[in-house]
């Protein structure tokens, strides 16, 4: 298993493994990777991009600046990571668009996620508390687009019709709210 796969692996798990563990307890300098045109198959433009917050400064786009609330703190790092905005794509494994990896910063942080056009999409945050690439359910954090709520009888993750978000030609503007085990 490659180290993207494994890593992406993660934020799938961690979406439903967080849904449970609610449940129980109650810039750099490099350029932006462009996605291509949005398609099938999402392995045609999967991009490990830095943070550049130039793409969501006024006239940039089409992307989303996200505000991540509630991270619990500094450790580790944050990833987030865009997907179509359809079930079939989905926090499926391998079916994310950009990703942003950064360290963790206690309190409130912002990211730049480019897209490749106006339409509908989906943000998956995950707080990697050890930073070792693996979800731990009782100390790692995530969130969504939407922030949905987790409801006691639908364990795994959260629909895409509770997560998806539309995005025009600009800079659009989104908050997520880290939710933890503990």
């Amino acid at each position: 298993m490659t180290t993207t796969s494994r890593k992406n692996s993660g934020i799938t798990k961690i979406a439903g493994g967080i849904a449970a563990a609610l449940l129980m307890a109650a810039g750099a300098a490099t350029p932006i990777a462009t996605a291509s045109a949005q398609a099938s198959s999402s392995s045609d433009y999967r991009n490990v991009i830095s943070n550049n917050m130039r793409a969501c400064a006024p006239g940039g786009g089409p992307s989303v600046r996200v505000t991540i609330n509630g991270v619990k703190n500094s450790n580790g790092t944050i990833r987030a990571q865009v997907y179509n905005g359809t079930s079939a794509d989905w926090l499926e494994s391998g079916r994310w668009l950009n990703r942003i990896e950064l360290p963790a910063r206690r309190g409130r942080m912002t990211v730049c996620l480019p897209v490749p056009a106006s339409g509908n999409y989906a943000i998956a945050v995950r707080h990697d508390v050890n930073g070792n690439g693996s979800t731990d359910i009782r100390t790692d954090g995530g969130a969504m687009s939407r922030d949905p709520s987790i409801n006691i009888f639908n364990l795994g993750k959260p629909g895409i019709d509770k997560t998806r978000i539309s995005v025009g030609s600009g800079v659009s503007s989104i908050a997520v709210t880290m939710k933890y085990f503990s």
